[in-house]
């Protein structure tokens, strides 16, 4: 809860504080749940529209007429691998018809090429391709064509998408801060409606990024407005601590007064005047004369290094994170099947993660999940591909691992900022999350020079970060800085000034607002 605003006897322990806890913790999240559950599978969708199904080239325009099986036709001008496999980018400059026996049908079917077949020249798919379409009727790749040379405009697209997300971040938290929440959680729906069904019938594949852009964007939108218009706010008084430092005591007082009264103690509910509101703000006001910017988390040395460690183990959690999650087809199991092993697995991830960082701490579990997600990745690159259960067992603990690590960025940065400028901390670290994820697709690019370097890049980064986290003070059982100062003494080992935690335990007396509870 922090250091809320209830005065020594109004009884934080109350009837008040459950009920907010109750309203505040479930119905925001049961609003929002059916949003969510419809919004965020934009984020992978590019693993359903995108799949890239067998290909390979069409057949020679003057094989149409011939009485040819598509089998034969495909054995006289698709070339095959030493595994015996049809090349997808490439096919002869003429039809090989020795391939062929007396009887018109192949007799080098399931073995490879002869010396000949290696010899004959070879050519791009100039004709197009041919899809095998069995699963599916069609998908973005094999409407528009995106292989062989264009293959990397798949990942381009997905870029594009989490490059709209951080668009969309920025452009809407400051609007909805200037033209209010209602206005801007519309104008996001109007556009995810917009640009998803444009989207849906694109005719090319520029126009689908362009939409696929606009529903980035209006994914943020629609996130950062709904969890706050769906608070409800009708049955709470504004913050205390907000109506003092806005010079409205009165408004406070009568708000403190009305939870002592919810919570049996008016009596000491009518002893808060605005003396004893203002002595309990002094440090509160005078922090809140100055300004603060991103670059504050930069300029001393104690929040320079919280600042690049977290901003590493953000950066990384996503990165790794959609890395793995943005390539189903490399486990050689059903798409559908793997994408709900992977999203069951973050339940029993989120609850371990929560067990251990109230146990063990946030740097151990933070440092942990990290590592422990960039040794799977790594361990996976030594298992053979044919060993899909192997290999979709390690991808599920490295998948659950980053989603715990999620958790673990959002609490563990609340608690490492100071009062003053944690805002400015979450919206950097949430921006270098989403730089993550748009890196993340651009970097399986390298596997076409070097296949197994893709793999090393997902799995070395959270492993540096998780090394890069143990540079972190730990938090738990710490009451939370207000001020850079009280950063700085933290790390420097110093015995902090905030350590009394001031009020914030409210026990059941009648005691003087100021006295601090040990």
């Amino acid at each position: 809860w922090g250091k809320t605003l209830y005065p020594t006897g109004v009884g934080q322990r109350g009837r008040w504080r459950n009920m907010a806890a109750l309203l505040l913790s479930v119905c925001p999240r049961a609003a929002v749940a059916t949003t969510v559950a419809r919004l965020h599978h934009h984020n992978l969708l590019q693993n359903f529209v995108a799949v890239v199904p067998p290909h390979y080239c069409s057949a020679h325009s003057n094989l149409s007429q011939s009485q040819l099986s598509p089998e034969e036709a495909l054995r006289i001008t698709v070339p095959q691998d030493h595994r015996g496999k049809l090349h997808s980018c490439q096919r002869y400059v003429v039809p090989q018809w020795h391939l062929l026996d007396k009887n018109g049908t192949s007799n080098l079917r399931n073995e490879g090429n002869s010396v000949d077949d290696l010899d004959a020249d070879l050519q791009g798919c100039i004709d197009g391709w041919t899809y095998n379409m069995a699963d599916r009727s069609s998908t973005i790749i094999s409407d528009w064509h995106l292989v062989c040379d264009l293959h990397s405009l798949k990942q381009m697209g997905q870029t594009i998408y989490m490059g709209g997300v951080l668009v969309g971040a920025f452009l809407f938290g400051t609007l909805a801060d200037k033209y209010g929440r209602r206005i801007l959680l519309l104008m996001s729906y109007l556009l995810m409606a917009v640009s998803g069904t444009c989207a849906a019938f694109s005719p090319s594949f520029p126009l689908f990024c362009f939409f696929r852009f606009g529903c980035g964007m209006a994914l943020s939108g629609i996130g950062l407005n709904t969890n706050l218009t769906n608070i409800p706010y009708r049955w709470f008084h504004e913050s205390a601590r907000w109506l003092a430092l806005k010079n409205k005591p009165d408004q406070a007082i009568k708000g403190l007064k009305s939870v002592a009264k919810f919570n049996g103690r008016c009596d000491e509910g009518e002893k808060i005047d605005i003396k004893m509101l203002q002595e309990s703000m002094k440090n509160e006001m005078s922090m809140s004369k100055g300004s603060y910017t991103a670059l504050d988390l930069f300029r001393t040395p104690y929040m320079r290094i919280s600042t690049v460690c977290l901003a590493a183990a953000w950066l990384s959690t996503s990165f790794a994170y959609y890395g793995l999650s943005m390539d189903l087809q490399k486990f050689g199991v059903d798409i559908y099947l793997i994408q709900v092993i992977f999203g069951v697995v973050d339940i029993p991830a989120k609850i371990i993660i929560t067990v251990t960082m109230s146990y063990i701490g946030r740097r151990p579990s933070q440092s942990g999940a990290l590592v422990i997600a960039g040794v799977t990745i790594l361990i996976n690159l030594l298992v053979p591909y044919d060993q899909q259960t192997l290999r979709t067992s390690l991808a599920v603990v490295g998948k659950g691992c980053l989603a715990a690590s999620f958790n673990c960025c959002y609490l563990y940065t609340g608690e490492l900022y100071p009062t003053i400028i944690r805002q400015n901390g979450m919206g950097l670290m949430s921006s270098m999350a989403r730089v993550g994820a748009m890196v993340a697709p651009m970097v399986r690019l390298t596997g076409d020079y070097i296949p197994w370097l893709p793999g090393l890049i997902y799995g070395g980064a959270p492993i540096f970060s998780g090394v890069a986290a143990m540079f972190l003070p730990e938090t738990l059982g710490t009451p939370l800085p207000d001020t850079v100062q009280d950063v700085e003494e933290r790390g420097s080992g110093k015995r902090s000034k905030m350590s009394p935690k001031e009020t914030i335990i409210l026990e059941d007396t009648g005691a003087n607002l100021l006295k601090p509870v040990a």
